[in-house]
């Protein structure tokens, strides 16, 4: 009996034996499981960083060809300065920009694009335009990068005033010498009027309410629900090396993103690409191609006549250039850097929002 007893225990010890190897393998199929999960997410995360930076990497590229492509002039022309254009419009989608600002229907671009146009003002008119640039900006230092500056204002700030980019806002006076803006109202007082004339400011709001008109045709809406917005500004750019962040002007930009007023841009050039300066082009850049806009302000046409005596002429044509675009993300844009000369244009910005408009200029 007494190993009958025994067994009873021995039969128990072993039927918990098979229970707990049963439990074991369960744990440790589990814990393999779990191993194996944690694996695999682990393994995901490798592979969705590695694929992030393939990604960011393609995408630098792409930007960096781009980059070089424009800068190499291998790029689709949108308008060559030899040519002479009515009106030229290519519509693109619009960006979500506009979503996060406060929207005015009628304004608030819906139809998005960017056109050209050489029908605006005349050759003697971006002519006179210039001469106002070249006047006011003349005060602030260097013209091209010559020695020529104002002492004056040298003397006073002592700075370095030779840097390639310069700004002249007439609105506001504000005037970039070097490092730094002046306000050229306030500095020069009264003797402003012997730099300008009322006759230059009028032909400066007359020109801007003709491109202000011309952006509304083009995108369908009313020219009176447009408000010209700050900054608005005369700029300068030659090929004098870069000194600071702020001579950088040739980086890609979105206006919209810049200037959160901005809704419409758009650019008078009063400098002819070629003939007064090399490099400079207004550069769209798009996925897959950068389209160039090449400055003119009324170029050089020779004509060779052959009627009756063999002479020649040379005429000039009668119409400056003016390019122009809804400033969201869709056009995405920058400025090639200027090789040699001088480049010239006033930019002109305009908004939907009354809040953020502001007057034309008033020489007091």
């Amino acid at each position: 009996m007494a190993p009958q007893r025994r067994a009873g225990p021995k039969a128990a010890e072993s039927g918990g034996g098979s229970a707990g190897t049963w439990a074991d393998r369960g744990e440790r199929r589990r814990l393999s499981s779990v191993r194996k999960s944690r694996a695999h997410q682990e393994s995901r995360r490798k592979w969705l960083k590695v694929a992030f930076l393939v990604s960011s990497a393609v995408l630098v590229s792409l930007l960096s060809w781009s980059y070089l492509v424009s800068e190499d002039g291998v790029a689709e022309v949108l308008a060559h300065y030899s040519e002479s254009l009515q009106d030229r419009f290519i519509e693109v989608p619009c960006s979500e920009d506009y979503d996060s600002h406060k929207r005015f229907e009628g304004c608030t671009p819906r139809k998005c694009g960017r056109g050209i146009t050489d029908a605006v003002i005349t050759r003697e008119e971006a002519e006179r335009i210039r001469r106002i640039a070249e006047r006011g900006l003349s005060l602030g230092g260097s013209d091209g990068g010559s020695s020529r500056t104002f002492p004056v204002l040298q003397d006073f700030l002592k700075i370095n005033i030779n840097g390639p980019a310069s700004i002249l806002d007439l609105h506001s006076g504000a005037l970039s010498v070097g490092k730094h803006f002046v306000n050229l109202y306030r500095y020069f007082g009264d003797k402003i009027q012997e730099v300008f004339t009322e006759e230059d400011f009028q032909l400066y709001r007359d020109v801007r309410r003709r491109i202000q008109q011309t952006i509304a045709q083009a995108f369908g809406i009313s020219s009176s629900s447009m408000y010209l917005t700050k900054p608005t500004f005369f700029s300068r750019i030659n090929s004098t090396e870069a000194k600071t962040t702020h001579d950088e002007y040739w980086h890609p930009h979105i206006d919209k993103v810049t200037y959160g007023s901005f809704d419409y841009t758009s650019l008078l050039y009063l400098s002819d690409y070629t003939e007064d300066f090399g490099g400079g082009r207004f550069v769209f850049m798009d996925v897959g191609a950068n389209r160039t806009v090449e400055p003119r302000a009324g170029i050089l046409v020779s004509l060779f006549l052959r009627i009756q005596t063999n002479t020649a002429a040379t005429l000039k044509s009668d119409s400056g250039r003016v390019s122009f675009f809804t400033s969201g993300s869709e056009n995405l844009h920058r400025v090639e850097k200027v090789r040699w000369g001088t480049r010239y244009a006033i930019t002109i910005s305009f908004t939907c929002n009354p809040d953020h408009g502001i007057e034309d200029p008033v020489l007091t």
